[in-house]
């Protein structure tokens, strides 16, 4: 069976985790790919297909600057994805507004006095 293409969306492009590595990376700002090949430890034919993979999907821009080429982040390509999570976002807060009544409710309990031992 043909493997799905993983330039198909910024999930499956951000599935990889040197993909996500870069764009970590690229948060602070563009950087050329050999910069980001010698930060990543891989070489620079690898980050140049990660980077393609990244572009095609809308999560990374390149320009020129001279010789170089240089990468910086798109967010807005993360947009579906901040979606889709924003959707847990109720969850969990629901799950931690429940979680901290029931350490206000242990709180307002009675302490146990520690058990003494029989031959004090």
């Amino acid at each position: 069976m043909a493997r799905a293409a993983t330039t198909s969306d910024a999930f499956n492009a951000i599935a990889e985790p040197q993909r996500r590595e870069i764009l970590l990376l690229l948060r602070a700002g563009e950087r050329p790919v050999t910069d980001l090949a010698q930060t990543l430890g891989m070489t620079q034919p690898q980050a140049s297909k990660h980077l393609r993979v990244l572009r095609e999907v809308g999560l990374v821009q390149v320009r020129g600057a001279g010789k170089q080429r240089l990468y910086g982040l798109d967010a807005r390509g993360l947009h579906p994805v901040r979606e889709w999570l924003g959707g847990f976002e109720q969850f969990w807060n629901e799950t931690f507004g429940r979680l901290d009544e029931y350490v206000q409710d242990l709180k307002q309990l009675p302490k146990e006095e520690p058990p003494h031992d029989a031959d004090e």
